[in-house]
């Protein structure tokens, strides 16, 4: 039983489940040591794909083979500027942060209903696109740059935390900001450039979805997975490796789950809820979690 299960196609199966939720945590863990909750990872992934496949589809009779690559690069630029607004909202205009972040989950719903049907005369799925981001790696084991690029960043993302003043200055701002302030540290100017890099990192996880790992955007693609990305964020304690542990078990356990619903073995109503049951389970049992002391809490200085 557990040869049939540990395959090379498991293998990628459970990469590409983890993909999405590495990069949308890496992003969520800049913006809450920053200070910034940023609850609207699931609607920043779904931006981001819709950009995405939008765009490769404009660009795939002009520019061939390099509309996928634009088609990311637009994907994060959106992902970026939907978190700008989160930012400005939060930070400038001190909003309740989770009610800003809940509001653009809700403007993901809603906008690419509207925007599809306007483009493409349907509301739930973009056409495919004839140009997908290329598959590097063996057969069997081909993966998309954003999945290598989301393992690199964990080893990026420690070193700039713990090894960079920028990192120091970031965890400063959301454990003390006032302190960090009198040592001459822009608080506001750290904490935007944390939620835009997190809009970044979640538009690829979002262009992933749409044009790394299939071909065109669906109106389910993100799925809750901004959620997941979000608890595991705070199963992994706000460090890079801990996200990184915490969001290859999700990918591992969501792997096993499809894996299990395709032997037959569990009925497919539980396949589909097992991986919010184990979200669910994993906050539950990681006891008292401490972030950092100032996120969600507005800078007055």
């Amino acid at each position: 039983m557990l040869d049939q299960l540990l395959t090379l196609a498991f293998f990628a199966t459970a990469v590409r489940f983890t993909v999405p939720l590495l990069l949308a945590a890496l992003g969520g863990l800049f913006s809450e040591r920053s200070g910034v909750v940023n609850i609207a990872l699931e609607g920043l992934i779904i931006f981001g794909a819709l950009a995405g496949a939008v765009i490769t589809l404009s660009l795939d009779p002009f520019l061939g083979e390099l509309s996928p690559w634009v088609g990311w690069l637009g994907g994060m630029l959106v992902g970026g500027l939907i978190a700008w607004i989160h930012a400005v909202v939060s930070i400038k205009y001190r909003a309740d942060q989770i009610i800003s972040g809940t509001a653009i989950n809700l403007l993901a719903l809603g906008v690419p209903p509207v925007l599809l049907n306007a483009l493409y005369g349907a509301s739930t799925d973009s056409p495919s696109v004839q140009y997908r981001l290329p598959l590097w790696g063996p057969e069997g084991l081909g993966f998309s740059p954003p999945v290598y690029l989301a393992f690199m960043l964990v080893a990026l993302t420690w070193y700039v935390l713990y090894r960079t003043p920028y990192g120091l200055r970031l965890r400063a701002t959301g454990e003390h900001p006032h302190a960090s302030a009198s040592m001459g540290v822009n608080v506001r100017r750290m904490r935007y450039s944390a939620v835009i890099l997190s809009g970044v990192l979640a538009g690829t996880a979002g262009v992933f979805l749409s044009i790394g790992n299939l071909d065109a955007f669906t109106r389910n693609l993100a799925a809750g997975q901004g959620f997941i990305a979000l608890a595991a964020l705070i199963f992994g304690k706000w460090t890079p490796l801990g996200v990184l542990g915490a969001t290859v078990l999700f990918g591992v356990l969501r792997a096993l789950a499809v894996q299990l619903g395709g032997e037959n073995i569990l009925p497919s109503a539980f396949i589909e809820a097992l991986p919010y049951v184990i979200t669910i389970a994993a906050l539950a049992f990681t006891g008292r979690s401490a972030g950092p002391r100032a996120v969600g809490k507005p800078y007055d200085g």
